[in-house]
C-alpha cells in the first residue's frame, strides 16, 4: 500500500541534502488483474503491481528539470530529485511552468475508495460463463475472438515543496466482448460491447451480453448504401469519440501552440448550432474514473466549454491559465512538457422535444453506431475527417446494416449542422450524451 506521507518525508529530507528548494512530485500506484478466455478455457491471465512517478525540480535560475521513476523508496526519490536538478540546467527559459495557485486549495469531499478485489477464479468463471452465453445465443455467432475482464485499484498523489499534499484512491472494473459471425453466403460480421463500473458487484454483465447479441444479429443482413448526402444520427459513443478527436478546439495549450481550430480570439464566438452545449465534468457522479485533482494538484471541476453554440471556456493548465489571464481548470498532465486532457464530457441541449425527429417515421437516415480508424482518418489541424463506421440505414423504424461505408466532413461544419439532440442521454465511458442528429453529411458507399 502506498503511504504518501512517507514519500513526502523522503522528498523533504532528500531535497535538503541536495540543496533543492523547489520541487513537486506526481505519482500513481496501480494494482491490475486482467483475464481473457477462449472457448471455455483461460487464454491469458495478467496480474501487475506498478508505480509511476514524475519529479520536477526548479533551480535557482528558475529553470525546470523533469524526470520519472518507478522507485518510491528513499533512494529512488533522492536519485530522481538529483536527476531532475541536473536536467534543470538544460530546461526551457520561456513560459516555464510553476506551481498551481490552487495546489493547496481545499477540495470538496467526494467518496472515492479502493474496492475489495474479486478473487481470480471468480473472474475467470464469470468470463467463461459469459462467453458460453454468447456462443449459445445464436448458431451464427461462432466465436468471441476478443474479450476481457479486468479490475484496477489506483492510488494517485501530488505533493510539492510548499507543503501541498493530495491523495485519492479509486477502483474500476471493465468487461468487453467482440463477436464474429459465420453464415453461408455472408461476409463475416461482428460487433462490440463494453461496460465499466466502480466494482465487480455493480458491473452490468447481462446488459453487456444482451447489447452484443442484438448488435451482432442486426449486422448479419446487410446491404450497400448509395453514396450521397444524408441526415446522420450519431450514437453517443460515436459522437463523443469524434469530439475527443478534435479537443484542440478548446485545449488552451494547443491554441497557444497554434495547433488548434481555435485562436485566442475565439472565445465568445459561435462555433456550433445554438441548441448545442458541451461541458467537461470530471466530478460527474456517473464518471467511473472520477478524479478530484490533476497532475499539478489543481482541483477538478465542471467546466463550461460551449453554451448554446458559443465557445465560452477552455481547458487550462497552470501555465496556459497564467498566459491567457485565466484560472487553471484541473486538466494538466505534467512531464517534459505540460499537456492538457479532458476528463468526462456532458452534452446538453436547450431544444424542446420535436416529434419530427423520430426513428419510426424518418426515411433514408444513416445511424452511425461506431466510428473506426480514428487514429488515421482524422486531420485535427484541418478539422477534416474521413472514417469507416458501423451502422444502419433507417427507414420508418426498419434498421438495415450497412455493408461498408465511410463518413466524411469538416468538424466545425458538422457542429453547425446539428439539427436535433434527443432528450434521453446515455452514460458512456467518455461522458454523458444523447443521440445527435446532423444534416447533410457525406456518405461514401461500397
Amino acid at each position: 500500500m502506498l503511504h504518501i506521507e512517507q514519500v513526502a518525508y523522503y522528498a523533504q529530507e532528500s531535497s535538503k541534502e541536495l540543496n533543492i528548494t523547489k520541487y513537486d512530485i506526481y505519482g500513481s500506484a496501480i494494482e491490475e488483474t486482467s483475464i481473457e478466455v477462449d472457448r471455455g478455457n483461460p487464454k491469458q491471465l495478467q496480474v501487475s503491481n506498478r508505480s509511476s512517478v514524475i519529479v520536477r525540480v526548479w533551480n535557482k535560475n528558475g529553470r525546470i528539470g523533469v524526470t520519472t521513476t518507478t522507485d518510491l523508496d528513499k533512494i529512488g526519490i533522492k536519485l530522481a530529485l538529483q536527476t531532475a536538478k541536473d536536467a534543470s540546467y538544460f530546461g526551457v527559459q520561456e513560459h516555464v511552468p510553476d506551481f498551481s495557485p490552487e495546489a493547496s486549495a481545499v477540495i470538496e469531499s467526494i467518496s472515492t475508495k479502493i474496492s475489495t478485489s474479486t478473487p481470480i477464479p471468480v473472474l475467470v468463471n464469470t468470463l467463461i460463463a459469459a462467453e458460453k452465453t454468447l456462443l449459445k445465443s445464436s448458431p451464427i455467432i461462432t466465436s468471441i475472438p476478443y474479450n476481457g475482464l479486468s479490475q484496477e485499484n489506483i492510488t494517485r498523489f501530488y505533493l510539492n515543496s510548499n507543503s501541498a499534499l493530495r491523495q485519492e484512491d479509486l477502483s474500476y472494473t471493465t468487461i468487453y466482448f467482440y463477436s464474429r459471425t459465420e453464415a453461408e453466403g455472408k461476409k463475416p460480421r461482428g460487433a462490440s460491447s463494453i461496460k465499466i463500473s466502480r466494482d465487480f458487484a455493480t458491473l452490468d454483465i447481462e446488459c453487456c451480453l444482451q447489447e452484443l447479441i442484438e448488435k451482432t444479429l442486426s449486422h448479419l443482413n446487410y446491404q450497400s448504401v448509395p453514396s450521397g448526402k444524408y441526415t446522420v444520427i450519431f450514437s453517443p459513443t460515436a459522437f463523443l469519440s469524434l469530439i475527443n478527436s478534435f479537443t484542440n478546439l478548446f485545449n488552451a495549450q494547443n491554441i497557444l501552440d497554434k495547433q488548434s481550430l481555435s485562436t485566442t480570439g475565439s472565445l465568445g464566438k459561435q462555433i456550433s448550432a445554438t441548441l448545442f452545449s458541451l461541458y467537461d465534468d470530471a466530478r460527474h457522479i456517473n464518471n467511473v474514473g472520477m478524479e478530484t485533482f490533476d497532475q499539478e494538484g489543481t482541483p477538478t471541476r465542471r467546466v463550461e466549454i460551449i453554451n448554446n453554440g458559443i465557445l465560452t471556456g477552455l481547458l487550462h493548465s497552470e501555465n496556459t491559465a497564467q498566459r491567457l489571464n485565466s484560472k487553471p481548470t484541473g486538466h494538466a498532465n505534467i512531464g517534459s512538457k505540460v499537456t492538457i486532457r479532458p476528463h468526462f464530457y456532458h452534452i446538453l441541449s436547450n431544444e424542446k422535444s420535436n416529434s419530427k425527429y423520430d426513428l419510426n417515421t424518418v426515411k433514408d437516415v444513416v445511424f452511425v453506431d461506431k466510428l473506426q480508424a480514428l487514429h488515421a482518418g482524422v486531420n485535427s489541424l484541418q478539422g477534416s475527417f474521413s472514417l469507416p463506421f458501423e451502422g444502419w440505414l433507417v427507414n420508418n423504424g426498419n434498421f438495415v446494416s450497412i455493408d461498408a461505408a465511410t463518413i466524411a466532413g469538416d468538424f466545425l461544419t458538422l457542429l453547425n449542422s446539428i439539427i436535433h439532440i434527443e432528450s434521453e442521454p446515455e452514460i458512456t465511458s467518455k461522458g454523458i450524451c444523447p443521440r445527435i442528429w446532423v444534416d447533410n453529411l457525406s456518405i461514401t458507399g461500397n
